[in-house]
């Protein structure tokens, strides 16, 4: 009875982990790495060297590269082992012209908490057909179908 109590800890114990696994994505130790960074002084050559290649670039301006580092971790049995962020770090570079680094911010995850973003919500720009409108196209197009037909059999 002793010895199958003894295995049946030893299972137990050797299949608790230690160390928390731990899921990175983007850049590592952004923070560490943004310090390198001079305004007025550090080009996209410099950036590119040290960071690599930006995780993504701003859709309305040239140039700004964003880089992204996220950490997270398995929770604890009192989180019943959901994901737990650990890091969110943000850093965004804009460059002038000539490619040097004219403005640099970086966020982490409490600074991100911070940021308020508008509530107003942007109205689509097609115009809303009703019910009419799109019950006479659908007669027009049916109506001009057998001359389509007509044309292509010409030709």
């Amino acid at each position: 009875m002793h010895k199958f109590l003894y295995i049946i800890i030893l299972i137990l114990l050797t299949n608790c982990q230690f160390k928390p696994v731990n899921y990175t994505h983007g850049v590592s130790f952004l923070e560490k790495k943004q310090t390198l960074f001079i305004v007025k002084k550090t080009n996209k050559n410099d950036v590119k060297k040290i960071l690599g290649p930006p995780s993504t670039r701003a859709t309305f301006e040239k140039d700004v590269w964003i880089y992204i580092e996220r950490n997270l971790s398995r929770g604890e049995l009192l989180r019943l082992g959901q994901n737990v962020l650990k890091k969110n770090n943000v850093l965004v570079l804009k460059f002038d012209d000539l490619g040097i680094l004219e403005e640099k911010e970086f966020y982490d995850k409490s600074k991100i908490n911070k940021i308020k973003f508008a509530k107003k919500e942007t109205k689509s720009v097609n115009k809303e057909r009703n019910f009419i409108y799109n019950f006479l196209s659908s007669m027009r197009h049916k109506i001009q179908a057998p001359a389509k037909k007509r044309l292509k059999k010409r030709r």
